[in-house]
């Protein structure tokens, strides 16, 4: 599994409500992404910026998911260039689903 770091400015005087509506606006979509294990939408008013952390089934998912369309996308939107890290997760505390999800699927 790879987990990935996704943060961008926000445009000046975009109001909490505002990212937030355009975060609930992309869930469906990213919903529907087979390759997506996890979303987590985050927002930091004091920065102006939005993040996620996704975790993937591979790094080829994140980057294909992430290309050139939806970085022109986000320069339609906001008129930003997102910073992008990526992790190697070999493990995740899911204390919502209650269990240890692991590399390759093997969940205890």
């Amino acid at each position: 599994m790879i987990s990935e770091y996704v943060v961008f400015d926000l445009p000046k005087g975009i109001t909490r409500e505002q990212a937030v509506k355009d975060m609930e606006a992309v869930v469906p979509a990213w919903r529907k992404n087979p390759e997506l294990i996890r979303k987590t939408f985050l927002y930091d008013p004091e920065a102006n910026q939005a993040a996620a952390l996704y975790t993937w089934h591979n790094r080829e998912a994140a980057e294909k998911a992430h290309g050139e369309e939806w970085r022109q996308r986000l320069w339609d939107i906001y008129q930003t260039v997102p910073t992008i890290r990526y992790f190697e997760t070999p493990l995740i505390a899911d204390n919502a689903l209650g269990e240890t999800v692991r590399e390759a699927g093997k969940n205890q």
